[in-house]
């Protein structure tokens, strides 16, 4: 399974030990992680799956940028924001953590693509699922746990 994560690029360190968490549990239930391939939630995301062995896609929105340390595969796409179709297309699940407008476009075109789309943050968007935990959310982007009525 291909799982994304989006979120902010700058964030501060609370949050990117809990995208460094999410990344890790990706990698610990055997799926590779897919980002934006740049800083902040994607990169805490990337170095908590690369230290548990797992496999991580930098989907970049420039030709020759270089993705964060932590990718294990870069793709440059020269799309920009458009890259964030390329993303959420590539992925068989989404999870959300907090963000702005970019996170947010990721999250309706995971939505209008039919994908599972997990928040793990503060989004009140009809047609997430809304984890508490990072366990929780790669549990309910595999549908191994039920999604609570809110």
């Amino acid at each position: 399974m291909q799982v994304a994560v989006v979120g902010a690029g700058e964030y501060e360190e609370t949050r990117c030990n809990l995208a460094r968490e999410v990344g890790r549990k990706i990698a610990e239930h055997g799926h590779v992680l897919i980002t934006g391939g740049l800083g902040g939630v994607m990169e805490a995301a990337s170095e908590g799956a690369r230290e548990a062995g797992g496999v991580t896609v930098g989907i970049l929105p420039g030709e020759k940028e270089t993705a964060n340390r932590y990718v294990s595969v870069s793709i440059g796409t020269g799309m920009g924001h458009g890259r964030n179709a390329v993303i959420v297309r590539s992925a068989d699940a989404v999870i959300a953590l907090p963000g702005l407008y970019g996170t947010l476009s990721e999250i309706a075109l995971a939505l209008k693509m039919d994908k599972k789309v997990i928040d793990l943050g503060d989004w009140n968007v009809d047609g997430m699922l809304k984890a508490e935990s990072p366990e929780e959310a790669i549990l309910l982007a595999e549908g191994k746990a039920e999604a609570r009525k809110e």
